[in-house]
This record gives structure tokens, sequence and C-alpha cells, in this order.
């Protein structure tokens, strides 16, 4: 394995957890890289760096970007957007990824893209249902607002300097895992 290998696996894996947050931010801020020659993508994927393609990702984002500033559309949102982040995130893999068989690209994008995604998703989107029952909502905007910066610092980061963004990855997933546990109900032990 190539060190362009490893770091587009990196970078792929950067998008993948970005996705979590915001599903097309990312997917435009890949378009982005490669409209502006800094990634080239893998050959049947190439058209995510197209005019079009950026443009179209661009308006999606707009849109994704502002709905999740609604309370309770962030919601509906969530409910849609968990199995879209698992296509995302296994989409920016296979995207990026250099060299590789399409055997071991195809597994390494669904468990390592796909799966970063959806548990990034799936804590986001507990993490938002939390807000809106203890502020009525009120308090999801604040939650949108750290979530969006969130994915466009790591799809960013991911883009100029993938091996910083698995640190970045890594942290995340620590932090949603010490939250989870924190969070959840503890069990109580009979005597």
């Amino acid at each position: 394995m190539t060190s362009e290998t490893i770091i587009s696996i990196f970078l792929g894996v950067g998008l993948a957890a970005s996705v979590g947050f915001r599903v097309f931010l990312p997917l435009f801020v890949l378009s982005a890289a490669s409209y502006f020659g800094m990634w080239d993508l893998n050959g049947h994927w190439e058209w995510i760096g197209s005019l079009s393609a950026l443009i179209t990702l661009g308006v999606a984002t707009v849109i994704e970007v502002f709905a999740y500033f609604i309370p309770y559309v962030d919601n509906l949102l969530d409910s849609v957007a968990l199995p879209l982040a698992a296509l995302a995130g296994t989409a920016v893999m296979v995207a990026t990824i250099a060299d590789l068989d399409p055997v071991i690209t195809w597994s390494l994008a669904i468990i390592a893209g796909g799966g970063t995604a959806t548990a990034i998703k799936g804590a986001s989107a507990t993490g938002r249902l939390a807000s809106t029952a203890a502020t009525a909502g009120f308090g999801n905007p604040i939650v949108s607002f750290i979530e969006t910066t969130t994915s466009l610092l790591v799809a960013v980061v991911a883009v100029i300097a993938p091996v910083i963004a698995i640190f970045l990855v890594i942290m995340i997933l620590i932090l949603i895992f010490s939250i989870y546990r924190k969070l959840r109900p503890k069990r109580i032990h009979k005597s």
C-alpha cells in the first residue's frame, strides 16, 4: 500500500465523519477540491468535480444548512439523513480511495466510510432529540451551528491535511462515546 493510498483513505474517513454532521457539505467540499484541482478522484467518480456537480451540491448544502436551523424540521431531516449519511459516507470513501482492488475499496468504503458517517449521524440525531426535549426546540439552532461548524472544519481539514483529519475523527468519536456513556441509563443491581 502506497503513501498516496493511505492518505486517500484518511481523506475518505475524514469526509465520512463530516457527512455524519451534514450530508451535502462534505460532498460540496470534495467537489470543490476536485474542481479546483486539489484532489484527483477515482475514474468513475470524477463527475463530482464537474461544475454542474459543484453548483448542485452547493445549492443542496445551503438548503440543508438552513433547514437544520428550523426546530422540529431538523428532527425530520435527521430521520431522512441517517440512511443518506451511510450512503454518502460510503460514496466519499469510494470516490477518494486510490490504487486499491475494488473489493478492498468497497469493503473499506462500507465499513469505514458508511460506518463512521452512520455512527456520527446517529449520535448527532440523538443529541438533537435530547435538545428538543430539554428546550422545546429552542436550543436546536445552537446544536445545528455546532454540527455545521464541525462538519465544515473536518471536511476542510480532511482535504488540506488528511492525517490531521484522522486525529480529529478519533477525538470526535471518543467525545461521542464518552457523552453516550454519561447519558445512558444506569443499571440497578439487585441484591
